[in-house]
């Protein structure tokens, strides 16, 4: 497991400029260049090549990319897409069959399955649907929604708890009406489900 830590990954991707570029130029050149770098896009070029390099890591193994369903995942996905249009017009004319870019690995549902997971309330299932209609203007089809801790289907007879019943029977109708295609159900549980064992027992005995 590992994050991407937004600090870590500029001052690594400065590094690597200035390892590319430094030794080709003089003090005061090598001082304007780190002064350009200090801009807040870099930050931004810098994340997005490590996310990059963490979707290509899909070619030889299983990555997760746990993600927040707004903020910065959709600036990732804005930066996805314009670095995906700036190469098909570098390489337009040329041999751009060949060119896979990360925009084009979230497009393909073998290599990238888009899972959002939210909660039966009104507010995480409106943030969700939003995240989806955006993934689907970029052509990225979500794979499955999850709704997680699921008081409804943990199956509690406290009647104090009907109201918020009521409530998450309408959210799940509505994410089952039309929002996904696959929707799978977990249920509230005293405890997180934690280790190989309990996880699997999500899996082997699912409610959707």
């Amino acid at each position: 497991m590992d994050r991407l830590d937004p600090l870590v990954e500029t001052q690594r991707y400065v590094d690597k400029i200035m390892a590319a570029k430094g030794p080709h130029l003089d003090a005061q050149e090598k001082a304007l260049m780190l002064e350009d770098l200090r801009s807040p896009c870099t930050e931004e070029v810098a994340v997005f090549h490590a996310f990059a390099r963490v979707v290509s890591e899909g070619r030889s193994a299983f990555v997760v990319l746990d993600t927040a369903p707004t903020g910065h995942s959709l600036l990732l996905m804005d930066a996805t897409g314009a670095y995906h249009r700036q190469m098909m017009r570098e390489f337009e004319g040329q041999a751009s069959n060949r060119l896979v870019t990360p925009l084009m690995r979230l497009q393909d549902p073998d290599y990238t399955k888009i899972i959002l997971v939210t909660l039966p309330e009104t507010t995480p299932v409106s943030q969700a649907q939003a995240l989806q209609e955006d993934l689907r203007r970029a052509k990225i089809e979500p794979f499955a929604w999850v709704i997680n801790k699921s008081v409804l289907a943990a199956g509690t007879q406290d009647p104090l708890l009907t109201a918020r019943l009521q409530g998450e029977q309408a959210q799940m109708d509505r994410v089952n009406a039309g929002l996904s295609k696959r929707t799978f159900l977990v249920p509230w549980r005293a405890h997180a489900p934690i280790g190989l064992s309990e996880l699997a027992a999500l899996v082997t005995n699912p409610k959707s």
